[in-house]
């Protein structure tokens, strides 16, 4: 489990490509530093496992070609920066929701329009996961916890949402300089999914 509470930049150094596969070397000091073999590692929001630890700063992870597939990550190449973000602690603060790295889907940035202090994203939404998504509630874009600003959609546009991102997010996070058309990954709250569910069993 993870809080979409980026803590580092980290950058694809290495990507094999197999069959059905890829593997992946991703250099991360922070979030490498206390990384064994089998621990989880979310980049870009997809909980990925720690296959081996290089020199101390990198560490490698197999993605099966579902996750290519549903995914950003089939479109990353070395010098790809990558938000990365260790599996949360039982003792640590849930500083933003409860992220699973499971990517429920992909959006792409549509418009980006900059304010004084911060700067307002507009996402395209899929419409199978619009149901999910509310006013004000979390959604997780690329790894990050953001907080829903605006929803909207027609027939003709399609559904959209809107994240406003401080400056912090902007500096720290690839979602700060991802230009218009790119392709980001979603994860929609766990809990609206469990809800449905429920209502659908009652």
């Amino acid at each position: 489990m993870f809080t979409g509470i980026v803590e580092e930049l980290g950058e694809i150094v290495g990507a094999e490509r197999l069959a059905d596969s890829a593997r992946l070397t991703i250099r991360g000091k922070l979030v490498t530093s206390d990384a064994g073999h089998g621990d989880s590692i979310a980049v870009n929001g997809v909980c990925l496992t720690v296959v081996d630890i290089i020199d101390g700063d990198s560490f490698t992870t197999d993605v099966m070609g579902e996750t290519l597939s549903r995914s950003s990550l089939d479109g990353l190449g070395v010098g790809s920066r990558v938000n990365l973000e260790r599996a949360a602690a039982v003792d640590s603060r849930l500083g933003g929701h409860i992220v699973q790295g499971h990517v429920d889907g992909t959006g792409a940035i549509l418009s980006r329009d900059p304010q004084t202090d911060w700067e307002v994203v507009r996402i395209s939404l899929p419409g199978e996961l619009a149901r999910y998504v509310v006013h004000k509630g979390s959604i997780t874009v690329d790894g990050i916890s953001l907080t829903v600003s605006s929803l909207g959609g027609d027939a003709a546009t399609g559904d959209w949402f809107e994240v406003s991102l401080i400056p912090t997010t902007r500096e720290l996070t690839t979602l700060g300089t991802a230009p218009v058309g790119a392709t980001v990954n979603l994860e929609v709250d766990i809990i609206a999914k469990y809800v449905e569910r429920l209502q659908q069993r009652g």
